[in-house]
């Protein structure tokens, strides 16, 4: 009996995938839920899982195809594994301890499952990772994972590359050379997006400067007391998406998109996260925030985040928006015009903390300062709303106790 594998269905906002590369080959022996292959969209990367236990029959697509939702990308044999799974286990590697049980018909559909797990002790392999592992022949095992729960990141095999000595030649070390690879389906999507949304929208950034001296003293405060209750570090994220929150309460054009000649007014908030990943930026989508209380907000950021490192986040989750955040922050940026997320119309950029000298009450004093970007699109904002979008921001922030009193 022969069970055929298929492109999962695509969500409507993606038209086709790319195949970006298969983790078994014809005549090697699969368990049920085993992953076969990943396709990359323009948003996400799936895992297609193998529907039965058998042998691969054959592979009807290559690595670098497109694909569309429903075709046909292998025959699974049935049944076969229990002759097949031995030879499947010794081809990665000749060690002794497989050849230990060639013995053992009775158990033959065993090593697939403990090769892979051979393959990752360190911790599970994101899509990204597990492709340079498989094309540089590593052994994952030697890898060392930076993610949680020793999760191995493209940039622990990058950094596990660099560090081996005898992955390069001396020829290649020494001289000049370039190196060219595709953009990603990510990659090529952000490009694209970016380019439309400079092209298409009337961009302009305007700034403004935050105290966060009252904000850290807050956060220092209750930290302690709020990560033991709630069982979640209590970040900056959630003080910035409740000040816009109500920001946008105050100015809800900030909060509208351009459809043909009309202005779409959003009656709810569904705030993007600008996360940095392997493959690129994206920015995974809280929906209803306002709904959320800081704890919420908190817990929702830090799984949609590391959902959105490993690969696992999903399309929906993805779509939409209604309104922006992203953190150049995190990376030193002190300064940034972040690009708007189309169609939506604005996006707010933080910016890192630093000590800086200024005014208050006729003295100079040092505070902790953050400046903050708004870029918007003055087909719909005209400039008065901007500013004072921003400045209530800033007061928010500036004093806490607004975000309780919602004033």
């Amino acid at each position: 009996m022969t069970t055929e594998v298929r492109v999962p269905q695509l969500p409507e906002s993606v038209a086709d995938a790319t195949l970006v590369t298969w983790h078994k080959k014809a005549g090697d022996a699969v368990a049920r839920d085993e992953n076969l292959a990943d396709l990359e969209t323009d948003k996400v990367v799936l895992e297609v899982p193998a529907p039965a236990a058998g042998v691969l029959k054959s592979l009807d697509k290559a690595a670098g195809a497109t694909v569309t939702s429903g075709e046909l990308l292998a025959v699974i044999e049935e049944g076969a594994g229990a002759a097949a799974a031995p030879k499947a286990a010794a081809k990665p590697e000749a060690k002794k301890p497989a050849e230990a049980r060639k013995p053992e018909p009775a158990l033959a559909p065993a090593p697939v499952p403990a090769a892979a797990k051979k393959e990752e002790p360190a911790g599970k392999l994101s899509p990204a990772a597990r492709r340079l592992v498989e094309e540089n022949k590593l052994d994952a095992g030697r890898i060392a994972g930076s993610g949680r729960d020793g999760r191995v990141s493209k940039s622990d095999v990058a950094h596990h590359l660099e560090s081996a000595p005898q992955a390069r030649s001396p020829a290649t070390a020494a001289g000049r050379m370039d190196r060219r690879e595709p953009m990603s389906r990510l990659r090529a999507r952000i490009a694209e997006r970016l380019v439309e949304a400079q092209s298409t929208a009337a961009l302009l950034t305007t700034f403004n400067e935050i105290d966060m001296q009252a904000l850290m003293a807050l956060r220092a405060r209750y930290k302690d007391a709020f990560e033991k209750r709630h069982g979640v570090r209590l970040g900056f994220m959630s003080f910035f998406a409740k000040a816009c929150i109500e920001a946008l309460r105050r100015y809800p054009v900030v909060n509208a998109s351009v459809e043909g000649s009309d202005i779409v007014y959003h009656e709810y908030y569904d705030i993007g996260m600008a996360v940095s990943t392997e493959r690129g930026l994206i920015v995974p989508v809280l929906r209803d925030a306002d709904r959320m209380d800081f704890a919420g907000i908190e817990k929702a950021v830090g799984d949609i985040a590391e959902r959105a490192r490993s690969g696992t986040v999903t399309i929906e989750e993805l779509t939409g928006g209604t309104f922006s955040i992203t953190n150049g922050g995190v990376f030193g940026s002190m300064m940034s015009t972040p690009i708007v997320n189309a169609p939506q119309s604005a996006i707010l950029g933080m910016h890192k903390i630093e000590d800086r000298p200024v005014a208050v009450d006729g003295q100079v004093v040092v505070r902790p300062m953050m400046y903050v970007a708004l870029t918007y699109d003055h087909r719909i904002i005209d400039g008065r709303e901007a500013v004072q979008f921003l400045v209530a921001v800033k007061e928010a922030l500036e004093d806490p106790a607004r975000l309780l009193l919602q004033v």
